[in-house]
């Protein structure tokens, strides 16, 4: 395993190739006053190493590796494979990808080739071949990015359709059995030979889509094995492979990509300005970019969930990120404020993107560092700030394991399913393609109302985990929307419980098996015993419903507290009701309840919580679980995480323009200003303001 560098990488993409006029040893000396150690190059220009068939410009990039290394700068070398040159696709037309059968994508963006296709494979490996064996040895590079963001495009080739033909001949073995496994007698769609099985364009069946779903990500994850493969035939033993993931994408799956990497590397851009306010009541949709200071955490928990282990974020906003019709900057204090943050969730790199304004292209006000005439402004200033911070802090803060008082289950191939067949609608009726995160996405940010912080685990990884071991990290496990699981994944859930765990079911768990087809037992299936409660009834709702607590003592809810979205029809058989609804219909079932069940509990929530609810309900779940640093001002979070070297890191956040303070419970030790703040101690926090704090625990 390559080892990385013990202090956070800090740095942003560069193209000095994009230009207008010479400026290297400028941009290089900011580089330098603003405290980079790292910046990313190459992986998008191909007709620059590559102008014409077969002619290579390589030695344009070595006056900027070399003026990196002077400095003390770091380098991560992409591939260049993502965006292919003019050329290739005139002397190759058949490798243009489709997103149709028979429909080429019209070249003119990027990512538009089928990667599978053999002439893009070949012309593919030579100019890898050719970039990275002139500069493997160059040495400012520490890494290597194989390709940029991949699996954009669901590809209906005709190659690709007819290896997919394969894989389920290879499978499922004959027809018949695929016909049985994927309940084809079902509209007359019974295949009597391989050769009978249709496009994917007009399919309506879900066991077909899971399959080519799943297969789309394979052929992602193999280009990427593939490209790494060829990388590190040149890479020494100290240069780490990775990719930069963006987690919106429709054909990849992490959980299997990142087996091919050394450390999971990717996007976190984020809504800016009052889109990290706190409080925050809104309910906002969530995109390529979130919005909402959870949804950061977010953000960076899934990309600590690749590899359950730190991450590189290659690139974050460096101003405003986005179309020309929505520019919103950073407030001061925002840049600092976001970049710790995801270092407390185990970011080992802050990247941003990028280094310039461009003056051309789709992403010309997609704003850098420097704005578009060159010169150093309040950007660089508060990113020059961080930068500082990041060389006081030096190893204490790379490389964290964030704390997890609480860990989601998160699934791949069920977010797949619901993109196409969502069990949740927008208000207007129309199919939520965002349907299991609407499942998902409320009890995590639940946790993070209450204070709490949350560990995501691959539902694939569940059933191959020591049960034991995870009661002992996660003493509470939500399981929300898990719609396609085996048998082997709920009788882990069910075991977690009986271990000692407390089990937090959501709405559509267990629903199906792993060809997406119903089961027959009764719902939550495997578990509805030991949860004590089923139901065969269920509901999707468009108006909110208050929901009451059967106990306010025991169970206590904030008034106006609602349901949202969906409404099982639990039936209790021998779980004790936490909470109902009041309404005429749905008041006859409970919304919550709970039963204990060996030395644990299994809670079954019927709906999709709304934040009030979701926050009193994780605080429940918890036990009302705080750790010393609680009854924290509304606009405030506070979160922890262990260093490397065993020291205990705490992370304070005033997300609001109103200063104000928390007290320090325990001994600390400020590590940017090197104060000493003893229990007691009043911590001043100024607005969109951030302290790194070294906890110093109480002598026994």
């Amino acid at each position: 395993m390559p080892e990385i560098p013990d202090t956070v990488l800090f740095g942003a993409a560069y193209y000095h190739e994009y230009q207008p006029t010479e400026r290297l040893k400028t941009d290089l000396d900011l580089m330098v006053e603003a405290g980079f150690s790292v910046i990313r190059v190459g992986e998008s220009v191909w007709s620059t190493w590559e102008p014409e068939n077969g002619r290579f410009d390589l030695d344009w990039l070595q006056p900027v590796l070399d003026g990196a290394h002077e400095r003390g700068i770091a380098v991560i070398l992409g591939t260049p494979t993502y965006a292919v040159p003019p050329w290739l696709t005139r002397l190759y037309p058949e490798i243009a990808g489709e997103r149709a059968s028979g429909e080429p994508i019209p070249w003119g963006a990027r990512q538009e080739v089928d990667f599978t296709h053999a002439a893009f494979r070949h012309h593919a490996e030579r100019v890898i071949r050719q970039v990275v064996g002139r500069y493997a040895d160059h040495p400012s590079v520490i890494g290597f990015q194989v390709d940029n963001e991949p699996g954009l495009e669901l590809l209906h080739n005709h190659g690709v359709f007819q290896r997919f033909v394969d894989h389920l001949r290879h499978t499922y073995g004959t027809v018949e059995e695929l016909n049985r496994e994927w309940g084809l007698v079902y509209w007359s769609h019974r295949l009597s030979t391989w050769a009978d099985l249709w496009l994917p364009d007009g399919n309506a069946q879900p066991q077909y889509e899971l399959a080519w779903r799943r297969f789309q990500a394979r052929q992602t994850e193999e280009f990427i094995a593939w490209q790494a493969g060829i990388v590190r035939e040149y890479a020494d033993e100290d240069q780490f492979v990775t990719t930069c993931l963006a987690y919106d994408r429709p054909a990849f799956d992490d959980d299997r990509l990142a087996q091919h990497l050394d450390i999971t590397s990717g996007n976190a851009y984020y809504v800016m300005q009052d889109g990290l306010a706190l409080p925050d009541t809104r309910t906002p949709t969530q995109t390529w970019t979130t919005d909402g200071a959870w949804a950061l955490y977010l953000t960076a928990d899934r990309m600590y969930s690749s590899h359950q282990a730190p991450f590189l974020v290659t690139e974050t906003n460096a101003s405003h990120i986005g179309f020309s019709w929505d520019s919103r900057p950073a407030y001061d204090g925002q840049w600092r404020q976001a970049a710790w943050a995801l270092v407390a969730r185990g970011a080992r790199m802050i990247g941003y993107w990028h280094w310039h304004t461009l003056h051309f292209g789709t992403e010309t006000y997609w704003g850098g560092i420097l704005p578009h005439n060159g010169t150093p402004g309040r950007a660089y200033a508060e990113i020059a700030r961080l930068g500082e911070e990041f060389k006081r802090a030096g190893r204490l803060v790379a490389g964290l394991t964030p704390d997890a008082d609480v860990a989601l289950v998160f699934d791949m191939p069920t977010r797949w399913i619901m993109q196409k067949y969502p069990a949740l609608s927008h208000p207007d009726g129309t199919p939520d393609e965002r349907a299991y995160q609407g499942l998902t996405e409320p009890f995590y940010r639940g946790a993070f109302d209450a204070g709490l912080q949350t560990r995501v685990l691959h539902a694939a990884r569940l059933g191959t985990g020591d049960v034991e071991d995870a009661v002992r990290r996660y003493p509470v496990l939500i399981a929300s929307g898990l719609y396609l699981t085996d048998d082997d994944t709920l009788d882990w859930l069910r075991d977690y419980a009986h271990a000692g765990g407390h089990l937090v079911l959501g709405p559509r768990t267990g629903y199906a098996d792993h060809e997406a087809r119903a089961r027959t037992d009764r719902m939550p299936a495997r578990l509805a015993e030991a949860a004590g409660v089923w139901y065969d009834e269920f509901s999707t709702i468009h108006t909110p419903v208050e929901v009451e607590s059967a106990d306010p003592e025991a169970f206590p809810l904030p008034q106006g507290a609602t349901a949202t979205r969906w409404v099982d029809g639990l039936r209790p058989d021998g779980a004790t009701v936490l909470a109902h609804y009041r309404h005429p219909h749905f008041g006859r079932w409970p919304a919550i309840t709970t039963r204990a069940t060996g030395k644990g509990r299994i809670t079954h929530v019927g709906t999709v919580p709304d934040q009030p609810l979701a926050e009193a309900l994780l605080r429940w779940a918890t036990g009302h679980r705080t750790t010393a640093w609680h009854d924290l001002p509304d606009t405030v979070t506070s979160t922890g995480a262990t260093a490397a070297s065993g020291g205990r890191l705490r992370f304070l956040h005033n997300w609001s323009w109103q200063p104000t303070s928390v007290t320090a419970p325990v001994d600390c030790h400020d590590v940017l200003t090197g104060e000493v703040l003893p229990a007691g101690r009043q911590i001043d926090l100024s607005a969109w303001d951030v302290r790194v704090l070294l906890e110093q625990p109480p002598s026994p």
